[in-house]
């Protein structure tokens, strides 16, 4: 390039930029910003964790973690991205795709359930928790199932007798009563053209094997009673608080 020709071209740049004077100085933020834009506002994320990979050892170990948050749980994130693409569920929250989901739409029950339930279950395990509801929770734990420890056993059965792969469930029926239910594969008891006992889920375990093989091999119940030392009943009752409104 001639002197001439730098002269034309910075010219012309320091024209635009007098035209546009945010031109010139775009920050990556703003970039960032445009390109999720252009991916669209309704695009699930994969949501990160509160605490550590190996902060529940030495409940859940970190190579589980990270294997069942990192591999399994983004999987369902980009399946089900892709499954309501150009369907009627694109646009919906999470919640609004459990609530209307059929047996048929195969796709998008396995990996909006996948998302969901992972989501919920990594908000009600946390390091350094365990013990015993409080409060209103604990109340209501109560008049359902008699005692604290009549739920424990309550749930801990649903969990160890679900066949295969699935979840068992603490949740809140249409009558604000809290009842027990375990549910195959990803279903959840949102799922209300699906599941035979529906209700809101304020607590859930994973009893899918990618949830403790490693650490527990075909222990199912060893792993189910190490998770009363990890369950998070702060965030269980704000749930069940937000269910009862």
């Amino acid at each position: 390039m001639n002197k001439r020709e730098f002269i034309k071209v910075s010219g012309a740049v320091a024209a635009g930029t007098l035209l546009n004077p945010f031109m010139a100085c775009t920050s990556k933020e703003d970039s960032q910003k445009e390109e999720e834009t252009k991916q669209g506002a309704t695009e699930f994320v994969l949501p990160k964790l509160a605490y550590g990979f190996d902060a529940l050892e030495p409940h859940i170990d970190k190579m589980t973690m990270e294997i069942h948050h990192g591999k399994h749980h983004a999987g369902y994130v980009r399946k089900l991205n892709a499954a309501i693409a150009d369907t009627k569920f694109a646009g919906m929250t999470l919640e609004e795709i459990m609530a209307n989901v059929g047996e048929n739409d195969t796709a998008v029950r396995n990996n909006g359930g996948g998302h969901y339930n992972h989501s919920l279950f990594w908000s009600v395990i946390a390091p350094n928790a365990g013990g015993q509801p409080t409060g209103k929770l604990a109340e209501a734990i109560t008049a359902a199932f008699g005692s604290f420890e009549s739920f424990q056993e309550q749930f801990t059965t649903a969990a160890k007798t679900r066949f295969g792969s699935g979840w068992a469930w603490l949740a809140l029926n249409a009558q604000n009563q809290l009842f027990i239910s375990s549910t195959p594969n990803q279903d959840n008891p949102l799922m209300s053209n699906i599941a035979s006992e529906k209700g809101t889920p304020i607590l859930g375990i994973d009893v899918w094997e990618h949830a403790y093989y490693l650490k527990y091999q075909n222990l199912r119940g060893d792993y189910i009673n190490s998770f009363y030392n990890i369950i998070n009943w702060e965030e269980v009752a704000a749930r069940f608080d937000k269910a009862m409104a």
